[in-house]
């Protein structure tokens, strides 16, 4: 009897899947790939997934680890902790097949978040076509997390190492480039930056539901996105007619040769969205928490503004959550100040009260502020402001001077320190009125 073409396509696929079914690969986290930069100095975690029960063994610089995948296949190993070292070696991971990892060198690893301001990268800043000129630096490497908000923590990412040469650093987020290039001209060793970034997004979606329950004054969060939820099948609808207006605007200027420069509609918050409380934390950072790194730098705030006044309570809260998540109670952790931005005068006190709440979590052990209200960081027409560079060193004279001990690195921009009054002077030319003076400190 003949067997049809179809059926034995199929019972080749049963094959195939079953096949796969009794030997899974090992396969490690998505962190561990060619060009990945460990951390010197701390026990390093390597993990991944293989079969229930699977021998798996990793072998980096000298060093054999050996483990046995659980029940559920996972498996981890810890490698002592390295001296930087320049020089690439392979991580050679071995289960019932082997993954052989390249160009793997040991310095310094720091994760840079936030929002757009944070992911903005380096072909959208100034000077960006000498930055690009001038990228020169195979051991200052990048791996931008894939964006993947999720209801649960999830268990891997998506995301390439690349070395910061002129093809590759364009993609590299402005602001960590120059930090990490910063450190590495000071330390003399590689840097690694995990950038996990989202534009638009609220503190809250980087928070753990658990830091977002541990206060009950952030219940006001969960109940405005209750509300967003509610009224989001009306939004869409809304959306969905806004854009059959904006194809018809389009359409028309094409028919007439004209441009078109309008963006398409946004669609609203609703579920599943960036917007979600915690949706980030689980799909962005979560599945990160293993891994040994320095410190963090952070960019965000922006989107809170609409209720600056509950920032800097949540912006501690996150802080704690994470270096609870990473296992550091005091992992070093800088963030940019935001810039003034103003598209009309009301919307300058908030934006001062949530740099006020920023200001407020430098009570907390191990942080530092970059102010970058100055030298053409703040341009009040633009959310974006384009000179990234100077934010980035400001963050790496904080690391270089709170994290390296170089006692010799000023890192610190004008800190408000009070006021004095000026008395009137009737006999000045013309007379001077009674009047205050600011006072800084560290200028």
């Amino acid at each position: 009897m003949t067997i049809p073409h179809r059926h034995l396509l199929a019972l080749a696929l049963c094959f195939t899947a079953s096949h796969a079914l009794l030997r899974a690969d090992v396969v490690p986290f998505g962190l561990f790939q060619d060009g990945a930069v460990l951390q010197r100095d701390k026990p390093v975690p390597v993990w991944g997934r293989a079969e229930a029960g699977e021998k798996v063994s990793v072998d980096f610089a000298g060093q054999r680890k050996e483990t046995t995948a659980d029940a559920e296949g996972f498996w981890s190993v810890t490698l002592d902790p390295m001296a930087a070292n320049g020089v690439p070696s392979p991580l050679i991971i071995t289960g019932k097949n082997t993954v052989t990892l390249s160009d793997i060198v040991v310095g310094e690893v720091w994760l840079a978040s936030g929002q757009s301001n944070m992911g903005w990268e380096v072909t959208k800043g100034h000077d960006a076509d000498l930055e690009i000129r001038t990228a020169r630096f195979p051991l200052i490497r990048q791996i931008r997390i894939a964006r993947a908000p999720r209801e649960s923590p999830a268990d891997d990412i998506e995301g390439a190492w690349r070395a910061a040469l002129p093809e590759t650093v364009g993609e590299f987020s402005a602001v960590a480039y120059a930090f990490a290039k910063d450190l590495h001209l000071a330390l003399g060793v590689p840097v690694g930056i995990i950038t996990s970034t989202w534009g638009g997004t609220p503190v809250e979606s980087w928070m753990s539901s658990g830091a977002l329950a541990s206060d009950p004054a952030f219940a006001t969060v969960a109940e405005r996105w209750a509300t967003t939820l509610e009224n989001y099948p009306a939004k869409k609808l809304e959306h969905e007619a806004a854009v059959v207006a904006w194809e018809a605007d389009k359409s028309r200027a094409e028919a007439r040769g004209e441009k078109f420069e309008v963006r398409a509609p946004r669609p609203p918050p609703g579920p599943g969205s960036q917007y979600t409380p915690s949706s980030l934390h689980n799909g962005m950072i979560a599945p990160l928490t293993r891994a040994a790194l320095r410190g963090v730098i952070w960019y965000q705030g922006e989107s809170n503004s609409p209720h600056a006044g509950e920032y800097g309570a949540l912006f501690a809260a996150l802080i704690r959550d994470w270096r609870t998540a990473f296992g550091q109670d005091a992992l070093p952790f800088f963030w940019a100040q935001l810039a003034a931005h103003s598209e009309d005068s009301s919307d300058a006190l908030p934006w001062a009260v949530l740099r006020e709440g920023q200001s407020a979590a430098l009570s907390l052990p191990a942080t530092g502020q970059a102010v970058v209200m100055d030298a053409g960081l703040s341009d009040s027409s633009d959310i974006h402001p384009r000179n990234k560079a100077p934010v980035g060193r400001r963050l790496a004279r904080l690391a270089l001077a709170r994290v390296y001990g170089d006692a010799s690195m000023k890192d610190s921009g004008p800190v408000y320190a009070g006021i004095e009054p000026i008395p009137a002077d009737p006999t000045a030319e013309p007379p001077r009125p009674a009047a205050i003076r600011v006072l800084f400190r560290n200028i």
